[in-house]
């Protein structure tokens, strides 16, 4: 086993669910008044061999020392390569992962960093052309992902920058939207303000902070109120911010003999749990859940957690007997 995959998701419960292990927090399901419990999900060679279920408030990063510890102490694995998404990185697990012998392959969070967006802009020299995938390949334009490797400032971190044309066209599309929302909002505030009905400037600006908070309006807009008029315009800084941003994604490794291609290939093959999720939660009817004690929610996803392996093994049998069939469509 070299390859570890492990991401979380979220799954709700409808009324106050188990105390301690039921809680509020960032919601997966766009349900963020429901309690909630988080389940992360291990996967190796496509097959999912674990999870775990923890607090609905729980950060990211802090479920990854517990996956680690199950990953070493009841499958015995000497080694391995873990396969995580943004939330997953903080200092302190990737010195865990190199304490233990293990090696990483990881997202940065584009916004957390100054650092992050430094690779990006350095990221001048050629770009190399990633293979397209089969989602890909059945698009009448094929959207093309390229990456490149640039300097990273510690010894022996490899960081690689990449382009996606088909992530570039979706994130221009919504941040076009928002701009959009946010421009209508800040003329009727403009308009408010020309006609007199608004005059305290700080009203004004608190009627202004509120039209930036939604919609990441402060992302693309500032604003200024002179001599009684209110105006607005593009911020100098965040909004070119966000055009760098667009499209970019930045992986980070230690692994000193995979290729740059090799690198994107693998981080995107996290997508893979992620259909996990979708099966689990959809199929398998992991959600909403409607216990009231942990070991009632904890049997709960363990049983939707077996179902999904039956899932996943007649997918494998389905392909091997060459048969156009889905697993779902079989059942």
């Amino acid at each position: 086993v070299d390859m570890v995959f492990y991401d979380l998701t979220s799954t709700y419960f409808e009324g106050q669910g188990p105390p301690g292990l039921a809680a509020n927090g960032h919601s997966r399901d766009g349900k963020p008044r429901n309690r909630q419990v988080l389940v992360g999900l291990v996967m190796v060679d496509g097959w999912p061999i674990a999870h775990r279920v923890f607090e609905g408030n729980r950060r990211d990063a802090n479920t990854v020392p517990h996956v680690l510890h199950d990953l070493e102490q009841r499958f015995g694995l000497k080694r391995i390569v873990f396969v995580g998404d943004r939330g997953m990185v903080t200092s302190q697990n990737l010195e865990d992962l190199r304490g233990g012998g293990h090696g990483y392959i990881v997202g940065r969070n584009r916004r957390r960093s100054g650092e992050v967006f430094d690779y990006i802009q350095n990221a001048t020299g050629p770009w190399i052309e990633c293979p397209v995938g089969i989602t890909a390949r059945e698009k009448a334009h094929a959207p093309k992902t390229f990456v490149q490797e640039v300097a990273a400032d510690k010894p022996g971190v490899r960081v690689f920058v990449v382009h996606s044309e088909e992530r570039h066209a979706f994130e221009c599309t919504q941040r076009a939207k928002a701009m959009d929302r946010v421009r209508k909002k800040l003329e009727a505030l403009q308009q408010r303000v020309a006609k007199g009905r608004l005059k305290a400037a700080a009203k004004i600006g608190a009627a202004a902070a509120r039209i930036l908070a939604r919609n990441h309006g402060h992302r693309y807009y500032d604003w200024a109120c002179e001599d009684g008029a209110f105006r607005f315009f593009e911020h100098p800084v965040h909004f070119p911010r966000e055009q760098a941003y667009e499209g970019k994604y930045v992986i980070q490794t230690e692994e000193p003999h995979l290729s740059a291609v090799d690198a994107v290939q693998l981080y995107k093959e996290l997508s893979d749990v992620e259909r996990a999720f979708a099966s689990l939660k959809d199929v398998i009817d992991m959600r909403p859940l409607y216990h009231r004690t942990p070991y009632r929610t904890q049997a709960h996803i363990f049983v939707a957690a077996l179902a999904f392996l039956l899932h996943r093994a007649i997918e494998n049998k389905l392909k091997a007997a060459r048969l156009d069939l889905s697993a779902t469509e079989a059942l």
